[in-house]
């Protein structure tokens, strides 16, 4: 527990210090380019501050365009894991109320991170249009699909929202299975211990023709968790 609130007392400072500095970037580049470099020096020297080494196999899989990368979730390192290790740019979808918070918030905005609306259904759904028009633009990005963090590093059931998202962007959804996060913060504890990080890129899941809506969102949904699944170690 000592370990975890040492290791708390640098990573906040440390994530208030390269929100502000990559917040900067953004006044004189407006590719990303330079947000994109500071998140990826963030998340690496966090790991580092907990000796934690990540792996990637599967990088073939990444495709030259846009696409949807849908991962499992077991702990807060997988954002760590994610930006440090991934072999193209990364941009986050994440819940509206992350953007109100000072300097992260702000932060995140400029650098092009994409808030997603989950109050009521009329502003949900502009939301996911003006998300899945940014991705077709050229973004790639990363979700959860359980989200939230598993307890007990199982799959969740899977929330509707994030395949409603990838069939209206028509971009390649990618499943991503992270493995060992969970080991270096376990779920309800307050608790750090060094470790190993593996993720598996997967191909792409692409919807066949033919499909409705709901059929072609149902079916993208249970190849991904199967596959997400197909490499997980319990």
């Amino acid at each position: 527990m000592v370990r975890a609130y040492l290791y708390l007392a640098v990573f906040i400072p440390l994530t208030f210090l390269f929100s502000v500095s990559a917040f900067v970037t953004t006044l004189f580049d407006g590719s990303g380019r330079a947000y994109a470099w500071h998140a990826r020096l963030w998340a690496r020297l966090a790991l580092a501050l907990n000796l934690v080494r990540v792996t990637v196999s599967g990088t073939g899989n990444v495709p030259a365009g846009p696409a949807i990368f849908m991962s499992n979730h077991q702990s807060n390192f997988d954002i760590l894991a994610l930006l440090s290790a991934m072999p193209c740019q990364l941009h986050w979808i994440a819940k509206k109320e992350l953007f109100d918070i000072p300097v992260f918030g702000p932060s995140m905005r400029r650098g092009g991170y994409i808030p997603l609306d989950r109050g009521d259904g009329r502003k949900a759904l502009r939301s996911v249009d003006e998300a899945a028009a940014t991705i077709r633009n050229g973004k790639s990005v990363v979700m959860f699909p359980e989200g939230t963090r598993s307890r007990d590093l199982n799959l969740l059931p899977f929330k509707r929202g994030g395949f409603i998202l990838a069939r209206k962007a028509g971009v390649p959804v990618i499943p991503v299975t992270i493995n060992g996060s969970g080991k270096i913060n376990p779920p309800n504890r307050i608790r750090l211990y060094s470790g190993d990080i593996q993720m598996v890129l997967h191909p792409a899941v692409i919807i066949p023709d033919g499909l409705s809506r709901n059929e072609a969102e149902s079916w993208m949904m249970e190849q991904v968790r199967n596959t997400i699944e197909s490499a997980l170690e319990h």
